[in-house]
């Protein structure tokens, strides 16, 4: 039997209400997991069968250790529950009814990367230059325009008002079309196409509302306009739903978090039960007063009292520093000082930062100081070139329409298909209205192309249909392994012997290992299953929760996590908040909820830091603080006696630039950077993939203007850069 004495009385209630629509308003560290986990075991005990429950997450790392913790509380029952993120749940049921959508069941799931690569094919097509849009930000457009249900007609009737909206709509067109034709979802259609499913076909929305007879969703407050749709969707008629979420830690608006979802709750779900958890069980007294002390600024929110019976605690330590790498010795000195003073260990330590760029000055001296320490969400791991080629070798196996996909591996590793060739062989496949895939078959027909190059295609076209022939046959495991030998790929590396191949060779070591991994976990799983998970992966997932390091994280990875001590960085204004030239108080609100997020992270003890100048864009930047330093309570703060960026502590322009970047051991400029080009794709360690859209100057002098991922526009002195240069 289910003993519910470990709730609070109002986590009880909680659990225990089963009358229709309810809203758990859940502060930070209330025990949000622990109710959620309870009531779904208490709902099975109640005698709901576990696979008429639908569990609906924002991780994979959440959905697995709720699932073992219900595991624990009413044993292998909780196998059954249909427990998942949202995307992979539904991407689950598009599996099965792809046809109904003319698809097919092996459909690719293109992630960031693939999408922009698709943008940038749409945009060759309709003859649309990069130099008249970003192919970044249509992408970022197109992934909002979807976010909030709106499509390519619908766009060009009611919202273009420029000539650059005229050519996002004719590309957000092509796009939807060749992402159709690649027999391909992005994420967002994982959203989408089940909203279309349901809407067409009124029988199909009934199996799954029938099947699904009690819905629960965490982190609520994090939905967008499509997740929320399809909830109201599927509920059934009784209202059998229960959302879990807190308004104050909704900081997600950029990738179309709606928080209206939760702020209407109770007018869309009519006689909805309302329960709020408001007993904290996380951090200190002072750390909850200051997080309050913030967090009452805003004026969109739920009402709600937080409280604790934990001590009174430390006060909230405020760090003034001269510039960044001060910022970075002081973190450093008080790292030791705890370590010392309170028989901390490395793990109980988190320093979380605004922006990833961030990371670059504590680095440096993290590794002076001998200070271990990971990064979670710096260039993930299935996002690293060599494994994007390989994944994308598996993706054409699965599913031969992926042009995508194939395009990135025609000529990888090289067997002498140049771009000349790739382009005349898509111009033959669109107009004899058949697949890439297909014209590799008939390359003899395709006008210009050389035997000798004729050759290497029907010997690529031999070796991919031999895999394909191979997938029922073999584990994802063992196909995986024969192809890389086959495609020389170690052998390659090897012979190669720099630090960037054996870099490169441990990944792919690392890959073959993940997927012999999910091959004895799941030995019934096909490679689909396995291309499934690794589209659907993120870098919180992959990161190991044993190892004894300083964890380094923007706030947004860091939500949901928690640590005895907590340094928060980089607390000036323009950077955080991030601009001062906000379009709207939403805005401000926002970036307010993510103050407050940061803070509640703590535990025990809470540091924050701010500098008097910073290296930004290539100068020195003077700074002011953050505004939100202003609104903390100052009966919740000591100000540290550092360094306090004193005088004695200021250094030229010329010093802090040639300071910043004198442990760069960058490679031979003229030889790295001898291929680089307008369009050139590039990798940075620190703002990843990225494409150059201007040099200028020569030589040592010459900049590289570069467009990163998520719109993000640096302009790089080449010499220093440690660009990677991919085509």
């Amino acid at each position: 039997m289910l003993s519910l004495k470990s709730l609070n009385s109002e986590q009880k209630k909680a659990v225990e209400y089963d009358g229709g629509p309810s809203l758990i308003v859940a502060g930070a560290g209330s025990g949000k997991t622990r109710v959620l986990t309870y009531k779904i075991a208490y709902l099975i005990e109640q005698g709901y069968e576990p696979n008429s429950i639908l569990a609906l997450t924002f991780t994979n790392k959440a959905a697995k250790e709720m699932k073992d913790r219900i595991k624990k509380l009413i044993g292998s029952k909780a196998n059954d529950l249909w427990m998942g993120t949202f995307h992979s749940t539904f991407a689950k049921i598009l599996r099965v009814e792809a046809d109904n959508l003319n698809f097919t069941s092996n459909f690719s799931i293109y992630d960031v990367e693939d999408s922009l690569a698709l943008v940038n094919s749409a945009m060759s097509s309709l003859d649309i230059s990069n130099d008249t849009v970003n192919p970044n930000s249509v992408r970022h457009r197109i992934s909002y325009l979807k976010n909030h249900m709106i499509f390519p007609k619908e766009f060009k009737n009611k919202f273009v008002t420029s000539f650059h909206d005229e050519k996002v709509a004719e590309i957000y067109e092509e796009y939807q079309f060749r992402i159709a034709e690649n027999n391909a979802m992005d994420f967002d259609d994982l959203l989408l196409k089940p909203i279309e499913l349901f809407s067409n076909n009124p029988k199909i929305l009934q199996k799954y509302k029938k099947r699904f007879t009690y819905l629960l969703v965490d982190e609520f407050q994090d939905t967008n306009k499509a997740q929320y749709e399809l909830l109201k969707m599927l509920v059934s008629r009784d209202g059998k739903i229960c959302v879990v979420g807190d308004d104050a830690q909704s900081i997600y608006s950029w990738r179309g978090a709606d928080l209206t979802n939760m702020l209407n709750f109770e007018k869309d779900f009519k006689k909805s039960k309302v329960f709020r958890l408001e007993q904290n069980y996380r951090s200190t007294k002072n750390i909850l007063a200051a997080a309050d002390s913030i967090i009452k600024n805003n004026r969109d929110q739920l009402e709600k009292n937080l409280w604790t019976a934990n001590e009174e605690g430390a006060l909230v330590s405020l760090l003034k520093c001269a510039d960044e790498k001060d910022e970075a010795y002081q973190i450093a000195r008080y790292i030791k000082e705890e370590i010392h003073d309170n028989k901390y260990s490395m793990k109980d330590f988190s320093i979380l930062y605004r922006t990833n760029a961030q990371s670059r000055a504590l680095e440096d001296i993290f590794r002076r100081e001998k200070i271990p320490f990971v990064i979670i969400g710096g260039i993930e791991f299935y996002k690293r070139k060599e494994v994007k080629d390989i994944i994308a070798y598996l993706r054409v196996i699965t599913n031969q329409n992926d042009e995508e996909s194939l395009l990135r591996i025609m000529n990888f590793p090289q067997r002498g298909i140049g771009l000349t060739t790739i382009s005349r062989m898509i111009g033959f496949a669109r107009k004899h209205g058949i697949t890439l895939f297909d014209t590799m078959s008939r390359v003899f027909e395709v006008i210009d192309i050389k035997e000798r190059i004729q050759k290497n295609v029907k010997g690529f076209k031999i070796l991919l249909d031999k895999y394909i022939g191979l997938k029922t046959k073999l584990s994802a495991s063992e196909l995986t392994r024969s192809l890389i030998d086959e495609l020389g790929l170690i052998r390659m590396f090897r012979e190669e012997n720099t630090p960037d191949a054996i870099n490169r060779l441990q990944n792919i070591e690392e890959l073959l290992s993940a997927i012999t991994d999910f091959s004895k976990e799941k030995p019934e799983a096909h490679l689909e299953d396995y291309l499934q998970d690794v589209a659907l992966i993120n870098d919180l997932d992959l990161a190991k929760d044993d190892s004894n390091v300083v964890t380094m994280m923007t706030i947004h990875a860091a939500k949901g996590l928690e640590f005895p001590v907590v340094f928060l960085s980089g607390c000036e204004e323009e950077i955080f908040p991030l601009s001062n030239k906000f379009s709207s108080e939403a805005s401000v609100e926002e970036e307010r909820r993510l103050f407050y997020v940061a803070l509640t992270r703590a535990e025990k003890k809470v540091y924050v830091s701010h500098a008097r100048s910073r290296y930004r864009f290539g100068e020195v930047a003077y700074q002011n603080r953050s505004r939100f330093i202003e609104e903390l309570d100052p009966n919740t703060l000591n100000e540290e006696n550092g360094n306090g960026g004193k005088k004695t502590n200021r250094k030229s322009k010329k010093e802090i630039y040639y300071e910043y970047f004198e442990n760069l051991d960058y490679e031979d400029f003229s030889q790295q950077h001898s291929s680089l080009k307008v369009g050139s794709r590039v990798m940075h360690e620190k703002f990843g993939m990225g494409k150059v859209i201007q040099l200028i100057g020569a030589g040592e002098n010459q900049k590289a203007t570069v467009s990163f991922e998520g719109n993000n526009v640096k302009q790089l002195m080449l010499k220093f850069a440690k660009l990677k240069v991919l085509n």
